[in-house]
């Protein structure tokens, strides 16, 4: 019957849109499931944390060695360095700016901070000693500390308030030694820059300087007892933007893998 065919039609429709929903709803279901899947959560971004390190000039090749290695293992680390004397990098950490870790040349600028109660307990990483750096092949025949008096001598040295400055002025004292530099340079590496370039027939730096430019200076040793000995004391700074990675840091240069890489540029064990 007609009446009865139109019931079937209409109950027909029905079904059909019911399982028309089911589907739509099924694959909207699946879409989602799929998005959650492809799209990472915010919370498995991995956040990256700069850690601004301060350190004497004569590190800068090593640090940047040890940070491309410590990052290996610790994928969300940056470092940011800030390489200058040190006298002039514990001033500017006492004047408010912004460091997680110094490293300092020498012990007397790490007690600045720590008098000013910006860090505490430091940790001696590494030593170095002197050298008179002069230019491939040694044209003035610089054999030692006595010959920096010679008149014919350019001699440039860091500035007394520079650790390598004030250790250049131990050493030439003990060796009896008068000299006369045309220039007192902001830090170790401006020394070994003078001489490189030609601008100076001699330059007292570390031999980790003499070492990293070795293709464009050669090294004369200075004797044991005239010798000074660089003392490296390393910490954390108060207020660092995360201590416990900034202190991971400094536990590696004291590991046996970060005394390696500093071994490799030619410092001394603590």
């Amino acid at each position: 019957m007609r009446g009865e065919g139109d019931e079937r039609d209409r109950r027909d429709r029905t079904t059909s849109s019911r399982l028309d929903l089911r589907i739509v709803r099924g694959v909207l279901a699946i879409a989602l499931l799929l998005t959650a899947c492809v799209s990472p959560s915010r919370t498995e971004t991995p956040q990256i944390t700069d850690v601004t390190v301060f350190a004497g000039s004569s590190l800068t090749d090593a640090f940047a060695r040890a940070g491309d290695d410590f990052t290996k293992t610790n994928t969300r680390v940056r470092f940011i360095f800030n390489f200058g004397s040190s006298s002039t990098l514990a001033t500017q950490i006492t004047n408010g700016a912004p460091a997680d870790v110094f490293a300092s040349a020498d012990e007397a600028n790490m007690q600045k901070v720590l008098d000013a109660g910006l860090a505490k307990s430091p940790r001696t990483f590494a030593s170095n000693e002197l050298q008179i750096a002069v230019p491939t092949g040694n044209p003035k025949r610089i054999a030692g500390l006595a010959d920096l008096a010679r008149p014919d001598i350019v001699l440039v040295l860091a500035a007394p308030t520079v650790p390598a400055g004030k250790y250049a002025l131990e050493a030439l004292a003990k060796a009896g030694v008068t000299a006369r530099p045309v220039s007192q340079e902001v830090d170790v590496r401006a020394v070994l820059n003078k001489v490189s370039l030609g601008e100076a027939d001699a330059g007292i730096v570390y031999v980790t300087d003499v070492r990293s430019a070795a293709a464009r200076v050669a090294g004369v040793a200075i004797p044991d007892q005239q010798q000074v000995v660089a003392r490296y004391p390393i910490a954390v700074v108060k207020g660092a933007k995360d201590p416990q990675l900034a202190g991971q840091f400094i536990d590696y240069l004291t590991s046996p893998e970060g005394q390696k890489i500093l071994a490799g540029f030619g410092f001394s064990r603590p």
